[in-house]
């Protein structure tokens, strides 16, 4: 948010209303972070994910393995059940 609209962060948060604040999380929602560096290295990360699986006879990287500044997010209650049956 820093230098959009010629504002400091303190001034654009008090400018920021609750209903601009909530389409600003639905959209890093659906689209992902705003930092330019982390959308490079998503994209990075998935060409390289793609790239081991097709030269592994094992396969199963996840683009995860090849993302060092993220985590991989926790498993859903959904995902972690259909793992136990």
């Amino acid at each position: 948010m820093h230098g959009i609209g010629g504002r400091t962060i303190a001034e654009a948060k008090r400018q920021l209303s609750y209903v601009e604040f909530g389409m600003w999380v639905k959209y890093r929602h659906l689209r992902g972070s705003l930092n330019l560096g982390m959308r490079f290295e998503r994209g990075s990360a998935l060409l390289a994910t793609m790239y081991a699986n097709s030269k592994s006879k094992q396969g199963g990287y996840k683009i995860y393995d090849f993302m060092v500044h993220e985590e991989e997010p926790a498993p859903t209650l959904e995902e972690a059940m259909e793992t136990w049956t």
